[in-house]
């Protein structure tokens, strides 16, 4: 269901896009990049609503579950700027094949996994695939556009991959009900399928970039430093709390990460995380919001399926579907929200979309043992979806105005990153939640839910603190 809201982080990605040569058939083009980004965010969404499944089948524990979900969020967060320089590099057309192959396999791998341990493996793999096919489709979709067509495809394009992460679940749900878990993953395999098959035969066959050097120093340290906090995080939100092994994973991380913005330093505007990005002040507020917001939602999207289904009693198609509504909400309100934040500029929509989110956050304390869908989640999934409409449209233009033309590119796809680690972070804090039982399940989830909201209303802080009114590109770094 994420999917609905990362579509709409993405589009900042195609939009800074730089216009390519006509290619003669556009808009099979446009269903490859539909195909390949669905991947994606089907993935992202369906297997939130398999983990009690999964756990029951694999006799997996709360930090395995949490696992099962950052497997695969920790190299698309971490490598997907890595990809898209790999697309200038080897060529787009090629990454894209490339990556939707490898996702497909690896989708196969999960189905088939005998062990948790191999179905990690397996969704980890699945995430280097979608680090690799996402920003190439979105480079693809960009370059193969121009002007108002560029905006309607793009508009096409959101608007298809946010109802496909918003089915996903539900068919993902009847799956489960019907068959197991392990059929969740084979959704992937025609999706895939279509889009190897429409690539390779109608996407353009760029030149590669032999003279870009990629920056793979840089992604193998963001990995192992955004997987030793994941692990630290994870085994701290536990029953043990923070042990030794714990905090020895997290001092290791922030040594990794140090170690990683000296490389990028060094490697100036080569870098696959250009420090000159930062020298914005709008940008570094936009970036904590992102993190902020997208990590509250990542939790509430993981959370909200697996208590109906652990606590509530619902079945997998039923919880699934119980937050349809955010995408359908998000699909119609987005482009007005987005017009009226064009004649206001976004730090206004920024800075109360993320207090109206934290409200949905507070109403979601109602949900209990005898919760009643329409009393006590829909009103919350309602207001949060009203929220999220205010923030996510003047987010991505703000993001793109907030650095100058050069770095809009990296801008974007740094964005699109963060959100990602949001969610990867937030996860990694739910052991406590996907541990308990019982009462004590909605007490530790009503917790969640506080810190939700409060995550949202400091996110409100940081674009009202720090992103100027009139977010131009004369902040830029030069």
């Amino acid at each position: 269901m994420g999917a609905a809201v990362h579509a709409t982080c993405d589009i900042a990605a195609a939009r800074s896009a730089a216009p390519g040569v006509g290619v003669g058939h556009p808009r099979l083009v446009l269903a490859t990049t539909i195909l390949a980004s669905s991947l994606a965010f089907v993935d992202g969404s369906v297997v939130n609503v398999g983990l009690p499944a999964i756990g029951r089948s694999l006799s997996a524990d709360a930090g395995a579950l949490q696992w099962v979900v950052n497997a695969y969020l920790l190299p698309l967060s971490a490598l997907l700027l890595l990809g898209g320089a790999a697309g200038d590099r080897f060529g787009r057309q090629r990454l894209l094949i490339a990556g939707t192959a490898l996702f497909a396999l690896a989708s196969i791998g999960c189905a088939v996994a005998p062990t948790l341990s191999i179905l990690l493996a397996s969704r980890f793999v699945q995430g280097v695939g979608a680090a690799a096919l996402m920003p190439n489709s979105l480079a693809i979709l960009g370059a193969t556009f121009k002007d108002e067509a560029k905006g309607r495809a793009i508009g096409i394009w959101a608007a298809t991959g946010a109802a496909m992460g918003a089915l996903g679940p539900v068919v993902g749900g009847a799956l489960v009900d019907l068959v197991n878990w392990r059929a969740i993953f084979l959704i992937n395999l025609p999706l895939a399928a279509g889009a190897i098959g429409l690539a390779w035969r109608y996407v353009p066959r760029d030149r590669d970039g032999r003279d870009q050097r990629l920056d793979g120093i840089g992604g193998v340290l963001v990995t192992l430093g955004l997987g030793a906090l994941t692990w630290a995080l994870t085994v701290a939100s536990g029953r043990g709390g923070w042990t030794a092994s714990a905090v020895a994973a997290a001092i290791s991380s922030l040594g990794l990460l140090g170690a990683f913005v000296l490389i990028e330093r060094r490697r100036h505007d080569r870098a696959m995380m250009p420090l000159g990005l930062f020298t914005s002040t709008s940008f570094v507020g936009l970036t904590l919001l992102t993190l902020l917001l997208y990590g509250a939602l990542g939790g509430l999207f993981v959370l909200i399926p697996y208590v109906l289904i652990e606590a509530a009693g619902y079945s997998g198609a039923a919880a699934g579907a119980a937050l349809l509504p955010l995408p359908v909400v998000l699909s119609v309100a987005s482009p007005v929200m987005g017009a009226l934040a064009g004649r206001m500029g976004p730090r206004l929509p920024l800075s109360i979309g993320p207090l109206v989110v934290a409200a949905g956050f507070l109403l979601a304390l109602r949900i209990g043992r005898n919760v009643n869908y329409w009393g006590d989640v829909l009103p919350a999934i309602l207001v949060i979806a009203i929220g999220m409409s205010g923030a996510v449209a003047p987010l991505t233009t703000a993001v793109l105005s907030s650095v100058d033309e050069r770095h809009t590119g990296s801008a974007s796809g740094f964005n699109s990153a963060v959100a990602r680690a949001g969610g990867l972070i937030a996860t990694a804090l739910l052991g406590s939640v996907l541990a308990a039982k019982g009462e004590q399940l909605f007490s530790a989830f009503h917790g969640a839910m506080l810190a939700g909201a409060g995550a949202c209303a400091a996110g409100c802080l940081c674009a009202f603190s720090m992103v100027r009114r009139d977010v131009s590109k004369s902040e830029a770094a030069p």
